[in-house]
């Protein structure tokens, strides 16, 4: 298939350093009515080399002269007309003097654009107002499109502060990064200098203008525009004592949703404060809720946006897991005003230096904040074994990443960059204190405010807290692809470990087997009193060690499955393991139970161990009461369904194990949700009512599906819990016709909240009529927002009668879909998405040949990991098959 890989240094993609940016003057004109913008930058530079030609980002814009003035000089200022590189997206301005080194200057240029959906620089978002669409417009210029705003310097380590003044429609709302200083109609007395750049501005124009920033990025800078409302509130901070207002904007008909995550803001807010020792540095912090946004949120500082259904809830009838997902994303993007704004990677592969930081967002600081959802815990499945699940593929990359380029830049916003990243840094918080971890954290950040960072500044930062070489610990775990799998082996006095690379085609041989990781064991053990006790000294610094143990008891390694790997026992042991697991007061903590499924799962996959051997690990937890334990069972055993597809009588007995499991919680926690009810439980009966409608349990299926005829019948919604929704939804289209299909679009056109409509657009992939089908193409490639396309494919994916049909509705499409997405990070998630179900060797083979003559720059990684994917299926398949029938017979008649 054909890729553009560059071979180019990576000198050749960052701007020259002769002149460094060191504050802007940008002036921005929105107009909602012709979709435009326009304004103008005046840029003051410390000269550092002499030259005669500036060289600037610059993209999508139409640019006038530039005019540069220099610092002390008698002489008129010079022009220049800008000469573009479409490629690199720069711009250059060369004058007929030199500007001296060591000097100061000042350039200015007009610019203009228009607010396209792109979703990407400055954009138009839409929504619906008595029956007409209207606009807003707001930015998102992670990671290369300030540039496509305004000319600048668009490389993270070039901060410089940024003086934002807007110019809008007198009956609009503009908010930006800091607070507002003045706003006041349009006067030609008043603003004369801003109608030489807006001739045509009159009094219906208002000019507001906002407070310096410090020393920022421009991918952190934003602005919008809009008929917004806002709710308010505040938080007292710690250290200094400050009251910080806090606001979140939506448009009128979502304001009222927004209340859960300005709340959740100002619980969260103070406590960064008081971990990281560092003040919060801005006067305030807002949050803007968008219609249209490419990925789920953006840390811009002092002005956090993100999609409706990251920032959005109705309290009277929100689901717990939207509920968690506002708190998941408010807290992570909070963390960032420290962790990526005040202190910055230097270049984008350092990428996990700024995401690495949800270890604090979705774990510490929620942890504190909302103890009753676990994260700790549900970092396992959320982060961790997401994490392994794609750096078990040969087609990886290690966390640290070179990114020459901006298509590889956009590439390596993944589970790598993000959950590998917080992993290993969960292991290292694990492996010497929580308390010396986040002292390091905070020793980094002091010593590095408003500066830019590479690896060993974190390293350094925790070195000290802790006095230990944590730079020569951790250099593999960052630096190099793929993590290890222990193999323990039991001797007369102790156990035998040795590491190998993981892949989830089995263990990596020759070349790809040559790291040797830093491993924290962990050893769990149990007293004479059958108290656990855990190792936390224990490391594996070479291939094999052996290490003394009393082997006649139960152990385990990975205590607390805080480790970035996988643990293979012989079959004695992980029998004896099965054993524990099952007793009531298991030595084995929920995190431990949690891991030991999916250590399982995952080397069964690799033919490391019997299939069989992990359905028996499950089986034995069957009196298992905790919710994430059996969340991990449920993802674990979806997956295998959706591995055996195509294999009926395999499927069948699948169903009737997972039924088996599930069904019991089922007829024992009812479909009602009790408003009092602890969370974990809600979860646990969402879970398995989900589990026993994907087996097609008839009971369940009935009971959805008269809850949704009650539905229709009356429009009382009240008898779709929320945590159902999606269940009901499904049931109502797989199980219904054409009444119900209509009745779910009806939602998806008008949903309540965004959960709802989420839930619809996957309900109405579900069906089994190709007539309605096809209607549900139809609104994916036309009726669906830019965001929401990948919902839809997803559903596509998930529904056994479209897996290859979503293929080919893809590929038809695919130059349609490339030119709508090309700008986004969108176009890996559809490929990832529409090849997801496919298991066979005529499905790789075609797969291959669609792409051969493709440019596949943009998303090169995911087509490799989709592709390893299908190879994983194959092979998984052809080594399994007879074991897994074979164990679900034998367990069918009780055997």
């Amino acid at each position: 298939m054909s890729t553009v890989v560059s071979e180019t240094p990576a000198s050749k993609f960052r701007l020259p350093t002769d002149v460094k940016p060191t504050h802007y003057d940008l002036i921005v004109r929105t107009d909602l009515e012709k979709l435009t913008f326009d304004g103008s930058v005046t840029v003051s530079l410390d000269v550092k080399e002499e030259t005669k030609t500036i060289v600037m980002n610059s993209s999508k814009l139409k640019l006038g002269k530039a005019t540069v003035y220099p610092a002390g000089s008698q002489s008129d200022p010079l022009t220049s007309d800008p000469s573009f590189d479409e490629k690199d997206k720069r711009v250059s301005f060369s004058f007929p003097t030199a500007f001296p080194a060591d000097t100061k200057a000042k350039i200015s240029v007009g610019f203009a654009g228009e607010l396209t959906g792109s979703m990407t620089g400055y954009y138009r978002s839409s929504f619906e107002e008595e029956g007409k669409t209207k606009y807003y417009s707001l930015t998102q210029f992670e990671a290369t499109d300030a540039r496509s705003a305004f000319p600048c310097w668009d490389e993270p380590a070039l901060k410089a502060t940024y003086s934002v003044t807007m110019v809008s429609k007198a009956d609009t709302v503009n908010i930006s990064n800091m607070p507002i200083t003045s706003e006041t109609v349009f006067s030609p007395n008043d603003h004369a200098d801003l109608k030489t750049i807006f001739p045509d501005v009159n009094e219906d124009w208002k000019v507001t203008k906002f407070e310096t920033t410090p020393l920022m990025s421009s991918y952190l800078v934003a602005f919008a525009n809009g008929p917004f409302e806002y709710l308010e509130s505040s938080a007292k901070m710690p250290l200094s004592g400050r009251t910080i207002p806090l606001r979140i904007y939506a448009t009128k008909d979502l304001i009222h949703q927004a209340q859960f995550a300005l709340d959740v803001k100002a619980k969260v807010l103070p406590l960064y404060e008081q971990v990281f020792e560092v003040e919060y540095p801005l006067p305030k912090l807002d949050t803007l809720v968008a219609n249209d946004f490419d990925a789920g949120a953006m840390e811009n500082w002092g002005l956090i946006t993100g999609r409706t259904s990251a920032l959005l809830l109705d309290p009277k009838k929100a689901d717990l897991a939207a509920k968690k997902r506002v708190v998941v994303v408010q807290s992570h993007e909070v963390a960032h005003m420290w962790f990526g704004n005040i202190t910055t990677m230097e270049w984008w592969d350092y990428l996990y230096l700024n995401e690495g930081e949800l270890l604090m967002g979705e774990v510490i600081i929620e942890g504190t904040a909302y103890p009753e959802f676990k994260p700790n815990s549900e970092f396992i499945t959320l982060h961790l074994n997401r994490a392994l699940a794609l750096d078990s593929k040969l087609s990886s990359h290690p966390i640290e990443i070179a990114c020459p380029n901006a298509e590889s830049i956009g590439q390596i916003f993944d589970s790598l960059s993000y959950s590998k990243a917080a992993s290993v840094l969960r292991m290292l918080s694990a492996y010497v204190g929580e308390d010396k971890f986040l002292k390091g954290v905070s020793l980094y950040l002091k010593a590095h405010l408003y500066a830019n960072t590479v690896t060993n500044d974190l390293w350094a930062g925790i070195s000290e807290s802790t006095g230990l070489d944590i730079i020569s610990f951790m250099d593999n775990w960052v630096k190099k692809i793929g993590f290890p799998v222990i193999t323990v082996t039991e001797t007369p006095g102790g156990i035998k470990v040795r590491q190998d690379r993981f892949l989830e085609t089995g263990l990596a041989e020759g070349k790809d087997n040559e790291t040797i990781w830093n491993i924290p064991l962990s050893i769990l053990t149990v007293d004479a009193n059958g108290k656990s006790v855990v190792d936390r000294t224990a490391v594996l610094d070479a291939r094999e060690k052996t290490f003394k143990l009393d082997t006649s008891k139960i152990y385990k390694l990975n205590a607390g499955t805080n480790g970035v790997y996988r643990v293979l026992y012989e079959d004695a042991h992980l029998s004896k393991i099965a054993a524990e697991v099952a007793r009531p007061n298991s030595a084995f903590a929920i995190e431990d139970r949690m891991g030991l499924v999916n250590d399982a799962l995952a080397l069964s996959k690799a033919a490391l161990i019997k299939l069989s051997n992990a359905l028996t690990l499950i089986d034995a937890l069957r009196n298992e009461q905790e919710y994430l334990v059996w969340d991990g069972i449920s993802g674990n055993l979806s997956s295998l369904a959706a591995v055996w597809w195509e294999d009926e009588s395999i499927r069948g007995l699948l169903d009737a194990f997972r039924t088996s499991l599930f069904l019991p919680f089922v007829k024992k926690l009812g479909y009602e949700y009790p408003a009092s009810e602890n969370p974990d439980i809600s979860q646990l009966r969402t879970r398995a009512i989900e589990q026993c409608l994907a087996a097609k349990e008839q009971s369940v299926i009935d009971e959805l599906k008269g809850r949704f005829a009650q539905y229709m019948k009356t429009g009382d919604d009240t008898v779709i819990p929320a945590d159902l929704q999606g269940a009901i939804y499904r049931a109502a289209v797989i199980y219904g016709g054409k009444d119900e299909y209509n009745a779910v679009k009806a939602i998806y056109n008008k949903a309540p909240t965004p959960t709802s409509r989420i839930s619809a657009m996957i309900a109405l992939c579900q069906s089994k009529d190709h007539t309605l089908l096809e209607e549900s193409y139809e609104i994916a490639l036309k009726g669906a927002r830019d965001q929401d396309v990948v919902y839809f494919l997803s559903g596509f994916a998930s529904n056994d009668l479209t897996k290859r049909e979503v293929v080919t509705f893809f590929q038809k499409h695919y130059e349609e879909f490339y030119k709508r997405f090309e700008s986004t990070f969108m176009m890996r998630y559809l490929v990832e998405t529409t090849y997801s179900g496919l298991s066979t060797q005529k499905d790789l083979d075609d797969m291959n040949a669609f792409f051969k003559d493709k440019d596949t720059s943009k998303y090169h990684m995911g087509l490799a990991q989709s592709l390893d994917s299908i190879r994983a299926r194959i092979a998984y398949i052809e080594h399994s098959s007879q074991d897994v029938r074979y164990w679900l017979e034998a367990w069918k008649n009780g055997n």
